[in-house]
C-alpha cells in the first residue's frame, strides 16, 4: 500500500493538538496547553488563528518537519452549519460558514478548517474534515424547547464520542449500531450523549455552556439567575463565559485542570466542593441520558482528558453504576478517527462529501405559525 502522510490540527478550547500520520500509524502528536487567562486577550476567537500558527511553526520548525508533499491536511471542524456525519472537502463556504458560526457553535474548534487552509496555502495537500461538533442526529422530541420557534441544537464532541463509541462496541463484541451508550467526554468541555443504534439522539449542546458546569463552561443555570446576575454583561461577555471564561476560571481565574486538582489534593474547600460540584452534575446529566434510552443501557462510557484525575472516574462509579457498567477511555481517540477518515477517503474508500451550506434540520414540516 502506498504510504500517505496525513497532518491532523486539532484546536480545543485550551491546548492546539497536532500529529502526523504515515497511513494510520501516529509519527508524533504535540499538544501545546494554552490557559484561558492568555486566550481571553484575543477579542474572538478568530483573532487567534496567527498566535495558534505560530505555535504550529515553532513547533515544525523546532521539529525539523518540512510539510512540503504531505497527502492530507485534517482540520477539526467547528461551527459550520448542521451536516451529518462524514469526511468532507474543505472549501471557502465551509471556510466563511464556520467563521460565522452559522451553526451557533463558538468554541475554539472554528479555527481547526482556518489552520488546515494557512498550511495547504503552504504545503498543499487535500483538506478535509471530519464529524465536526455540530453532527446532528437528534430525535424530533430532544429539539423542542418552551418558546415557539426556538430549538436546541447538536454541539457535541462528536468526533470524539463516536469514535470510542465505536471501540466500546467493539470491546463488546457488537456493532456501534446494535448497541444503546452513554457517552461522555469530560475535559475543557463536557458532553454527555445517549447513543441509541448508532444515533447520538440527545446530548447536552457543550458549546453553548448547557449541562454540567466545565474548566470554561457556565454550566445550564435559571433564566432568572442570568437575568439577575448577569443582566448587565454584553452578548459579547455572556458568550465568553458560555465557552471560554466560564465554569473553573470562573471561580480560580484559570482552566488548568492540574493547577485546580493540586488545591483539591491539598484539601482548600473551595477547590474541592466546586470541583466534586462539577463532577456532580455530570453523574446528573448520565441520569437524564438514561431515561432517554428508557434504561436500555449497554453500557456508560466515559473519555476526555480529566480521566487522568483517578476521582473523576471514582465518583461517576459511586453514583451512576448502577444504571450500566461504566468503562473508561482516557484521552481521546480525535486524532486518530480524523487519520482514519483521511486514509479511506486517499484509498478511495470513501467519497469525500461537499459541504452543502445549509442546516441538516431546519424545522418541522407540519409546523403552523
Amino acid at each position: 500500500m502506498k504510504t500517505y502522510r496525513i497532518l491532523i490540527i486539532n484546536p480545543g478550547s485550551t491546548s492546539t493538538k497536532l500529529s502526523m500520520f504515515e497511513n494510520e500509524r501516529c509519527l508524533f502528536t504535540t499538544d501545546t496547553f494554552h490557559d484561558s487567562s492568555v486566550l481571553l486577550t484575543f477579542p474572538t476567537i478568530n483573532d487567534q488563528l496567527d498566535y495558534r500558527m505560530a505555535v504550529v511553526h515553532q513547533f515544525l520548525q523546532e521539529r525539523g518537519i518540512d510539510l512540503h508533499g504531505v497527502d492530507a491536511i485534517v482540520g477539526r471542524g467547528g461551527g459550520c452549519y448542521s451536516i451529518l456525519g462524514g469526511v468532507y472537502r474543505i472549501d471557502d463556504t465551509l471556510i466563511e460558514d464556520t467563521k460565522a458560526c452559522r451553526g451557533g457553535l463558538y468554541h475554539s474548534s472554528m479555527l481547526g478548517v482556518q489552520m488546515a487552509k494557512a498550511l495547504h496555502d503552504e504545503y498543499g495537500g487535500e483538506m478535509l474534515m471530519m464529524d465536526p461538533p455540530v453532527v446532528d442526529e437528534l430525535c424530533d422530541l430532544a429539539r423542542v424547547t418552551g418558546v415557539r420557534g426556538v430549538y436546541r441544537t447538536a454541539i457535541s464532541h462528536a468526533l470524539n464520542l463516536k469514535e470510542t463509541a465505536r471501540r466500546h462496541a467493539r470491546s463488546l463484541g457488537k456493532r456501534y449500531e446494535d448497541c444503546n451508550l452513554i457517552v461522555s467526554h469530560i475535559d475543557g468541555g463536557i458532553s454527555v450523549t445517549a447513543h441509541c443504534h448508532g444515533r447520538m439522539i440527545d446530548g447536552n449542546d457543550a458549546g453553548g455552556g448547557e449541562g454540567p458546569f466545565t474548566p470554561t463552561r457556565i454550566g445550564s443555570m435559571a433564566v432568572t439567575d442570568v437575568i439577575g446576575a448577569l443582566g448587565d454583561r454584553s452578548p459579547q461577555e455572556l458568550k465568553k463565559l458560555c465557552s471560554q471564561a466560564g465554569g473553573l476560571t470562573s471561580h480560580f481565574g484559570t482552566s488548568n485542570s492540574d493547577v485546580i486538582h493540586a488545591m483539591v489534593d491539598r484539601g482548600e474547600p473551595h477547590a474541592v466542593r466546586v470541583w466534586q460540584a462539577m463532577i456532580y452534575q455530570v453523574c446528573k446529566s448520565i441520569g437524564s441520558m438514561a431515561a432517554v434510552l428508557e434504561g436500555k443501557v449497554d453500557g456508560i462510557v466515559l473519555t476526555g482528558g480529566l480521566l487522568r484525575f483517578d476521582d473523576v472516574l471514582g465518583d461517576i462509579r459511586r453514583r451512576c453504576e448502577w444504571i450500566a457498567p461504566v468503562t473508561a477511555y482516557p484521552g481521546e481517540f480525535e486524532q486518530e478517527a480524523m487519520a482514519a477518515g483521511a486514509m479511506r477517503v486517499l484509498t478511495g474508500e470513501e467519497e469525500a462529501l461537499t459541504y452543502p451550506g445549509h442546516p441538516v434540520w431546519n424545522g418541522f414540516d407540519n409546523e403552523r405559525i
